[in-house]
C-alpha cells in the first residue's frame, strides 16, 4: 500500500538548521510535508548537524542526519534560464552532505542560471514505516512540489533536472527508474505533477544492491542485514529501467575506493541495452566524494562543464 504523509503540524522547516552558521546561505526553506509524516516515524531522532571541516571559518563541510522535516533549501539565481535542478547530496544513507555534495553545486548553477533545489531527504535506516522507500517518496514529493511552484520561480516545469552524488546518485538513479511508482497517496494539488525528470545526472552512484558491487553501507542502511534478491533487484535501478527513462549523464573516478566503477558501467549498460541516451565519464583520478571542490586540480575536475554542455545539448538550457 502507498505510505500517506500524516500526522500533527511539523516544526518550521527552517529551525533545526537555522541556529548560528549552520546554514548561512540558505534564505529560503520548503517542507516537503507541510501536515508532518506523522506516524511514519517508527522511532525518534534528534537533528544533527557535524561540522566536519579542519577550517570552519573560512569553509563549511557540514553533515546532517536525524532527519525528521524532509526539506529544499532553495538556490534562485539572479537571470533564471528558464531550468531548475533537483540536487540529492550523498552520505551512504546515513547523513546528507549540505556543503560539499549541496550548497557548493547549488551555487555554482544558480550563478549559470538554473533555479536549485538542495534535498535534505529522510534516511531510510532511521527507523520509518515506509522502509527502502523512504527516500524516494521525498524524492517524488521534491520534483512535484518544484514543478508546481515552477511559475513562481520563473522556469518551464517541464525543465526540471536531477544531480546526485554517491547515495544521493543512488537517489537520483532511483527517480530516474522509478518516477512512475506511486510511493505515496496523493495529499494536494501538487501531487498531481509528473514526477519523471526532464534528464538524470548520478555522480560517482552508488548503484547495485547486489554483492560483490554493492556499496556495503548504503546496502544495509536501506534494506538491513538481510534483504532477499527480490529487494535487492527493486532497489538496483539499473534493473528498474522504463524504455521511457530520462536520458543520463554519469560521472565516476576509476580509484573510487568506496563505490566501485562498475556501479556507473552497470548503469551505463542498462541504459544502453533499453535505447536510453547516456553519456559517461570515467576519469583516472578523482577518488570518491569529490563534488567541486575536492575534484580541483585533478582530471574529474572538469565534469561541471561537461554536464553544462551535455544539459544545453539535451534542451534543459537554451
Amino acid at each position: 500500500m502507498p505510505w500517506r504523509a500524516q500526522g500533527m503540524m511539523a516544526p518550521s522547516p527552517a529551525t533545526p538548521l537555522g541556529q548560528g552558521r549552520a546554514l548561512p546561505d540558505a534564505a529560503e526553506v520548503i517542507n516537503l510535508w507541510p501536515q508532518g509524516v506523522g506516524a511514519g516515524r517508527l522511532r525518534d531522532f534528534p537533528e544533527v548537524v557535524t561540522e566536519r571541516s579542519r577550517e570552519p571559518a573560512t569553509i563549511h563541510d557540514r553533515a546532517l542526519h536525524g532527519i525528521s522535516t524532509p526539506r529544499m533549501a532553495v538556490f534562485r539565481p539572479q537571470k533564471p534560464n528558464g531550468a531548475a535542478v533537483l540536487i540529492t547530496p550523498g552520505g551512504g544513507y546515513v547523513r546528507v552532505v549540505i556543503d560539499r555534495e549541496g550548497y557548493e553545486l547549488a551555487q555554482f548553477l544558480a550563478q549559470r542560471g538554473f533555479t536549485c533545489f538542495v534535498l535534505f531527504y529522510r534516511l531510510p535506516g532511521e527507523g520509518w514505516a515506509s522502509g527502502p522507500e523512504t527516500a524516494l517518496i521525498d524524492a517524488q514529493r521534491a520534483i512535484r512540489l518544484i514543478r508546481h511552484r515552477a511559475a513562481t520561480y520563473g522556469f518551464d516545469p517541464a525543465k526540471v533536472g536531477t544531480i546526485g552524488f554517491s547515495a544521493g546518485g543512488h537517489l537520483c538513479a532511483d527517480l530516474a527508474a522509478r518516477f512512475a511508482t506511486k510511493a505515496y497517496m496523493p495529499i494536494d494539488e501538487a501531487d498531481a505533477q509528473d514526477t519523471r525528470p526532464y534528464c538524470a545526472a548520478p555522480i560517482y552512484p552508488v548503484v547495485s544492491m547486489t554483492p560483490p558491487l554493492a556499496h556495503a553501507g548504503s546496502r544495509t542502511q536501506l534494506l538491513g542485514d538481510a534483504p532477499t534478491p527480490e529487494m535487492e533487484a527493486l532497489h538496483s535501478p539499473h534493473r528498474q529501467i522504463p524504455a521511457d527513462a530520462p536520458p543520463h549523464f554519469i560521472v565516476h573516478a576509476e580509484d573510487d575506493p568506496a563505490v566501485p566503477v562498475g556501479n556507473s558501467l552497470a548503469l551505463r549498460d542498462a541504459l544502453k541495452g533499453r535505447g536510453i541516451k547516456v553519456e559517461t565519464h570515467l576519469f583516472e583520478r578523482g577518488g570518491h566524494g569529490f563534488g567541486l571542490r575536492n575534484a580541483k586540480g585533478l582530471p574529474a575536475e572538469i565534469w561541471p562543464q561537461l554536464w553544462l554542455g551535455w544539459a544545453r545539448d539535451k534542451g534543459l538550457f537554451a
